[in-house]
């Protein structure tokens, strides 16, 4: 039978619990039957017609279920698995001794010689909800993944089989279309208008009970579990496993969000539930309807979040934006954008930081030109980008200097570090490229500021104040130019097993 995925949080006792489909027995399916309702040729609720519903406590929640609940679905799959082969445990193995001890049969018995077994077929169930009359149907990729015959049961009690049109597991989306006309569908409202605090519905296949509602609240916006475009509406609406896939409406009756996730010690709901949001949603229902795959855009930069500090480093004002470590082969290598450039406006959206700009460059036309705007050196500069498509890209990347004389320089220290000009001998010693530039910690005193941003020997500063660096009179200089600009910090560009990042670093003496 298929289990739950479950992903690990900071608290090793608390689990981020994927809702997986549910495993279930044929008994358990044929109860699990909801009850009938009837079909509509429109959307059950009209986004433009319809009167946004006041943010108080309602005295019932049944007119919008009425309205919204037949566009809502159970998904029955099933697969087939292979049972194990072979012995569990070595004949006369001390385990077959401690299971006759308890009185309990040993696992080699069902199998005493090894025999191939016949494969087995185990059944689950999901939600879903039906996005268009002709049958297009939205749940979660991993309520799908791996099934041989997907069947959706509708409200009214019919039963059709489902086809895949595509998956995307980057953001655990499926589009599934049935054989029909006619169905009562819903349609998908714009996440970013809701708040925290406002009123939002559940509805799903809990625990393969059937047909069950929930009701709560935002209870926060904008989460991130463990995926590139996450961003979740966390809910305290009752969810479980079983009610992945299922929409969490708004008191529009539109879908705001993908349930999808939730955090438990237990398994169980304890108030803390995810719904992908449905502005990642639509984008990724639009292109699987249309291609049966995601057609992502790609920059071809590599990112960081800007800090207080490597903000004031740099002079910013403000906090914001995505700063560029990295240029691969490719679109904004094409357009002259560089490591260090902070990326503070894509297509006319001002950038709030790196996952800001990863949404937005997901989300734009492929083969497109579009304006990026970058601070340079103090300095703002417009660049037109035609992006790439990710899916076609991903992984590519390319990463030059002058060769320096093969002495062993000695160790020099500044900011509690003791650095080391890299050598062509130092660099095979540290599974660099030969030509690499560079300062490498050789030790970072404990109580330094490079040590409390998480600097350690073998890391290889190549750039400081976005300027490159060959020697410790390279990095001196730069920080004699950051304090007499009156700058309390210094960033330098750090290299760890070739993945660079910057750091800004305390010069004050």
């Amino acid at each position: 039978m298929r289990n739950p995925v479950t992903r690990f949080m900071a608290t090793a006792s608390i689990a981020a619990l994927t809702l997986g489909a549910l495993p279930v027995t044929a008994q358990e399916a044929a109860q699990a039957t909801p009850p009938a309702a009837n079909s509509s040729e429109a959307p059950l609720t009209a986004p433009d017609t319809q009167a946004r519903r006041q943010q108080v406590m309602p005295e019932s929640f049944a007119d919008l279920v009425e309205e919204v609940s037949p566009a809502v679905v159970n998904i029955n799959t099933s697969s087939v698995i292979e049972r194990p082969t072979g012995r569990m445990f070595p004949e006369g193995s001390p385990f077959e001794d401690l299971f006759r001890d308890f009185g309990m049969p040993s696992p080699n018995q069902n199998n005493p010689f090894g025999q191939q077994q016949s494969p087995q077929r185990a059944n689950a169930l999901g939600s879903g909800f039906v996005i268009s009359d002709d049958g297009y149907i939205v749940t979660n990729n991993h309520v799908i993944d791996g099934a041989d015959e997907i069947e959706i049961e509708f409200r009214d009690g019919a039963r059709r089989s489902a086809e895949v049109v595509g998956t995307d597991a980057q953001t655990d989306i499926a589009l599934l279309k049935v054989d029909a006309q006619d169905l009562p569908f819903v349609g998908f409202g714009d996440s970013d208008d809701a708040r925290v605090g406002d009123w939002v519905l559940a509805l799903g296949n809990p625990l393969g009970q059937g047909f069950s509602a929930s009701t709560g609240i935002v209870s926060a916006r904008g989460r991130a579990l463990t995926g590139t475009y996450d961003d979740f509406i966390q809910t305290d609406a009752s969810i479980n496993r079983g009610n992945s896939g299922g929409p969490l409406f708004n008191m529009d009756g539109e879908v705001i969000g993908v349930n999808t996730a939730i955090l438990s010690p237990n398994g169980g709901s304890i108030g803390i539930g995810f719904s992908m949001a449905a502005n990642v949603v639509t984008n990724v229902v639009d292109q699987l309807r249309e291609f049966g795959e995601t057609r992502r855009g790609w920059l071809g930069v590599k990112i960081q979040r800007v800090t207080p500090e490597i903000a004031e480093s740099l002079g910013l004002e403000q906090d914001r934006g995505a700063m560029v470590t990295d240029v691969f082969d490719g679109p904004a290598s094409a357009a002259g954008i560089r490591p260090g450039d902070v990326i503070v406006d894509f297509a006319g959206n001002e950038i709030e930081d790196d996952r800001d700009l990863v949404a937005r460059v997901a989300q734009a036309p492929i083969g497109e030109e579009v304006d990026v705007t970058v601070l340079r050196e103090g300095h703002m500069q417009d660049v037109a980008v035609t992006l790439g498509r990710r899916e076609t890209a991903e992984g590519n990347g390319e990463g030059g200097g002058e060769n320096r004389p093969s002495d062993s320089p000695a160790e020099d220290e500044l900011l509690g570090m003791k650095l080391q000009r890299v050598t062509p001998e130092l660099a095979t010693e540290l599974g660099l490229d030969e030509d690499q530039q560079g300062l490498v910690l050789r030790e970072v005193e404990p109580s330094s500021d490079a040590a409390d941003k998480g600097l350690s020997p073998g890391d290889v500063i190549t750039e400081a104040g976005q300027q490159p660096v060959s020697s410790v009179g390279d990095l001196q200089a730069r920080i004699d130019e950051a304090r007499e600009a009156g700058r309390k910090s210094l960033l330098l560009m750090i290299r760890r097993g070739g993945e660079p990042r910057f750091v800004a670093i305390s010069i004050q003496d």
